[in-house]
């Protein structure tokens, strides 16, 4: 419960006499004569269920609250939890024209990233993006951008054999490069960029104060956005600033590296410069275009970035906890790669168990555990339940994710779960975390060809084990996660060694040449 007070609770509580006349907030929906809203907690007056709910973990209270489809409601807001794959599919798939718009969160303008394709109302404008968006990084498109995610899984080698130490970061440096490239043509240092740090630091405060259930409060009583920073409870008003330049610095600076790029001829084909050249002034709305270019270009580096770190941090996690499943990994890249050279796309085919992994480190521990929130266009009855006109809709991806009737010891790392008999891929993609309908992830087919590159090729060249105390007993690890709108592994202790023991920084830039 604190945490939710920290995001302004405790302020609302305060403001209580001045709700009470908003006879709005104490409504309830009016239902046809078919229909009956799906089942749900009992709920308060104005607070709803924000009592009944772990703030740290909402997917989990969902989750346990039974139902395929809940009903609840948020500071007077109607919210629909979805928590079965079938149900998310009949709607936000089958159903899209109706539920392909968002809800408006009040703090988005306030962070500076009301321009975000993700969180944008359905209409001219996020078609627009969505079309710019699916154009470069449509599946066969994305075979164009593999010689940089290989060059870019190679920087990576290197940062983890200088520093291991320093894993999270080469993580976020790496996955960072790769939007950066494919997006800006932007060529980012190994180690410490400029660029990527500052992108990076305005990403990680507003993924850590975006939490659902804060941007909710301050959606139902907008007033607080007024209040000044310095009350307890209004944290977002002093860090929104910070955020909000960051914001536009990381949707310009970049864009502008692409132009400068593109006037001296310079820069390689990449989104912003390819659409750009696409620019056509006789239709009068150049501008708005260029503009949508901008917007969209700078959605995709945050959501590229923070996907491909956090499922990376998942899997050195589970190589460390479940060993036998490292084992088998190397022992499969060593048959079908060799030692000699490092594995590449074209192995891809041969090594069904690192996509196996990969399926399920993205399964396992979602990025998204809730899943971008869907907005009801007009009311709608599925399945004798009634779903209220602009009812916010939320997909829990982790209830999905660990449904025991699909996967049996959910809470268990089991690639082979995702292999047939044979040891060929079930028809199973997961492709429920990356979203649903026309709202679902245009950058997935690239995350998830950077993320195997990665994977791979860290296999290749690296064991991943416990790390030790000066009295060379090993640390045990207690996983912990952290995030707001995602979820990633915290900081653990661990050791990353190379499997060859005379593996230095000139036989692995010999390995990298002789694999190019």
């Amino acid at each position: 419960m604190s945490d939710l007070l920290t995001g302004g609770l405790e302020v609302v509580l305060a403001a209580f006499a001045i709700s009470l006349a908003f006879r709005s907030y104490f409504a309830k929906p009016k239902l046809p004569h078919s229909g009956t809203l799906p089942p749900g907690p009992p709920l308060l007056p104005i607070l709803g269920s924000a009592l009944a709910v772990d703030v740290t973990a909402p997917w989990l209270t969902y989750k346990a609250w039974g139902s395929d489809v809940v009903y609840t409601r948020l500071f007077g807001q109607d919210n629909i939890v979805i928590n079965s794959e079938r149900v998310a599919r009949d709607l936000l798939e089958h159903r899209s024209q109706n539920y392909s718009d968002r809800p408006e969160i009040a703090t988005n303008e306030l962070f500076g990233i009301d321009y975000t394709t993700a969180f944008m109302r359905y209409g001219s404008r996020w078609r627009l993006h969505r079309k710019i968006l699916h154009q470069s990084f449509r599946q066969d498109a994305v075979p164009n951008f593999r010689p940089m995610q290989v060059t870019k899984t190679y920087d990576l080698l290197l940062s983890l054999l200088e520093d291991p130490l320093d894993y999270p970061e080469h993580f976020e440096v790496h996955s960072g490069s790769v939007i950066m490239s494919a997006v800006y043509s932007y060529d980012a240092a190994r180690r410490h960029d400029y660029m990527i740090q500052r992108a990076t630091m305005g990403l990680e405060i507003i993924l850590k104060e975006m939490r659902p259930e804060v941007a909710a409060v301050f959606s139902a009583f907008p007033f607080l956005l007024r209040l000044p920073s310095w009350l307890p409870g209004m944290r977002l008003k002093r860090v929104s600033p910070l955020a909000k330049e960051l914001a536009l610095e990381n949707m310009e600076s970049p864009f502008a590296h692409t132009e400068r790029g593109l006037a001296t001829g310079s820069i390689s084909s990449c989104m912003v410069a390819d659409h750009l050249l696409e620019l056509d002034d006789s239709y009068g709305d150049s501008a708005w275009q260029k503009k949508a270019v901008k917007e969209s270009a700078a959605t995709a580096f945050g959501a590229g970035t923070e996907t491909t770190a956090a499922v990376l941090m998942n899997f050195i996690l589970v190589m460390i906890l479940y060993p036998d499943v490292q084992q088998k990994a190397h022992k499969l890249v060593d048959s079908v790669v060799g030692a000699k050279k490092l594995p590449t796309f074209h192995d891809r085919p041969s090594l069904p168990y690192i996509d196996a992994i990969l399926r399920e480190c993205m399964r396992w521990r979602p990025v998204f555990p809730l899943a971008i929130m869907h907005a009801a266009v007009e009311s709608d009855v599925y399945e004798d339940y009634y779903i209220p006109k602009g009812a916010i809709i939320t997909p829990n991806v982790w209830a999905m994710c660990h449904n025991e009737d699909k996967y049996i010891n959910a809470s268990d790392f089991n690639p082979d779960r995702f292999l047939n008999p044979d040891g060929t891929l079930t028809d199973d993609t997961v492709s429920f975390v990356w979203g649903f309908g026309r709202r679902i992830c245009p950058g997935r087919h690239l995350a998830e060809s950077s993320i195997w590159s990665a994977m791979t090729c860290m296999l290749a060249v690296f064991n991943f084990s416990r790390a030790k105390d000066e009295t060379g007993r090993e640390i045990e690890i207690e996983p912990r996660w952290h995030g707001g709108l995602t979820v990633r592994p915290m900081p653990f202790p661990c050791s990353i060694t190379p499997r060859n023991a005379d593996m230095d920084i000139t036989a692995l830039q010999h390995l990298i040449s002789v694999s190019g």
